[in-house]
């Protein structure tokens, strides 16, 4: 019983927690609803040229994301 209530409050935890734009590898941005490969990708070389993004508004600046798809994804994602 005690390992079914541990991997429900994993589970949820999970559902909760956001990603990291500064680390977060291409697969893991994936993960974001609205966000598939090819941005997934930029996001990443963006981040590789121009070096880690200070908030996540400095997602506008990647070729692929305006206003309305970073509105939705802003509460998904977190900037370390």
């Amino acid at each position: 019983m005690k390992k079914i209530l541990f991997m429900l409050m994993l589970l949820v935890v999970s559902l909760f927690a956001k990603i990291d734009i500064n680390s977060a590898d291409a697969k893991a941005l994936t993960a974001i609803k609205g966000l598939g490969e090819k941005k997934a990708e930029a996001i990443v070389e963006y981040r590789d040229k121009n070096g880690k993004f200070k908030s996540a508004d400095d997602l506008l600046k990647v070729k692929g994301i305006g206003k309305k798809l970073l509105e939705t994804i802003k509460e998904e994602v977190e900037v370390k």
